[in-house]
């Protein structure tokens, strides 16, 4: 198997506009939109939309765990969910039309038991792929070290892990080691032990991580300013093209579908990141829950591409 996306934290997102939100009304909404969500899930949705395959392994459960099956299946993303006691949990996203304002309410998930979170383990042994991609928090009742657990997987059977997610979590896996990190400024900020980073200072906290052996690429992402890889070889600033943001949402999904689906595809680190950068920044063009639209990202990328060729100064 190429890729699997794992989503521990899974959700229906499901989306919906009102003509303004007034506090103490009734307020009349849409037709409400419904869609599957979660960090590892749409990496699969957007590696799909890319043309490249994956496999999405998931917890669900109860109606809302089958509404999400079905959803994905419409959608002919390759799935293994495996069952959960509890059900699978549901956001809500509302849109003021009156000042364009998005409102994201993200409900936790459900508790997963040691037998399910187990299984989810087991189902990565079995698919045994190239790619793993882990992305999004943690459902109550699972360690810290859970995504450390992964990567102790991903290292028995030869994938290479790239890992999106935060705080303690994100510590402990990058200490048991992984092929590819995803942090934000504020992540790394954290993951080298101080309060903030300034931009001269991105690759250096960057290359620390690198250089104790907690993983081989960085790929640091600050959003309107693109994103900095870093490598043991070096590093390069890809820049993110001016366009205009309707939504934030899926972005970072976006941003490593883009990513993985141009490692699986033998793209090189500069390559990868320019595809990464311009599937996030082609997600912040469309609204609601919408992922990104492919004729926006080749464009993007080629607009990257000719910027770097031009006023890029790559250390790499």
């Amino acid at each position: 198997m190429g890729i699997v996306t794992l989503t521990l934290n899974p959700a229906i997102d499901k989306s919906t506009s009102i003509d303004r939100l007034v506090p103490e009304h009734k307020l009349r909404c849409e037709n409400p939109k419904f869609e599957a969500g979660g960090g590892g899930i749409n990496v699969s949705k957007a590696i799909h939309k890319l043309g490249g395959e994956s496999l999405a392994i998931f917890p669900a459960g109860g109606p809302s765990g089958t509404l999400l099956i079905d959803l994905l299946q419409h959608d002919k993303i390759t799935c293994k969910a495996i069952p959960t006691e509890q059900w699978t949990r549901e956001n809500f996203i509302v849109v003021d039309h009156s000042t364009n304002a998005q409102y994201r309410f993200g409900m936790p998930g459900p508790q997963l038991s040691e037998i399910e979170a187990l299984s989810c383990l087991e189902a990565i042994k079995a698919a045994r792929p190239d790619y793993l991609v882990a992305s999004g928090s943690l459902p109550p009742g699972l360690p810290a070290d859970f995504y450390a657990r992964v990567a102790k997987v991903a290292k028995e059977i030869d994938a290479r892990l790239i890992l999106d997610t935060s705080g303690e979590p994100l510590k402990l896996a990058a200490n048991e080691g992984v092929f590819l990190l995803k942090p934000n400024l504020g992540e790394l900020s954290k993951m080298v032990g101080v309060e903030t980073l300034e931009t001269d200072d991105v690759d250096d906290a960057a290359k620390e991580i690198i250089n104790r052996g907690d993983c081989g690429i960085v790929v640091v992402s600050m959003g309107p300013a693109g994103a900095l890889l870093v490598t043991k070889d070096g590093h390069e600033h890809i820049p993110a093209p001016t366009v205009l943001k309707k939504s934030t949402v899926g972005a970072g999904d976006s941003m490593v579908a883009g990513m993985t689906w141009s490692l699986a595809n033998g793209k090189t680190p500069q390559e990868m990141v320019r595809m990464g950068v311009a599937c996030g920044s082609a997600a912040t063009m469309n609204s609601g829950t919408q992922l990104f639209k492919v004729e926006d990202v080749y464009k993007l990328y080629d607009w990257i591409c000719t910027y770097s060729a031009r006023y890029s100064h790559p250390n790499i």
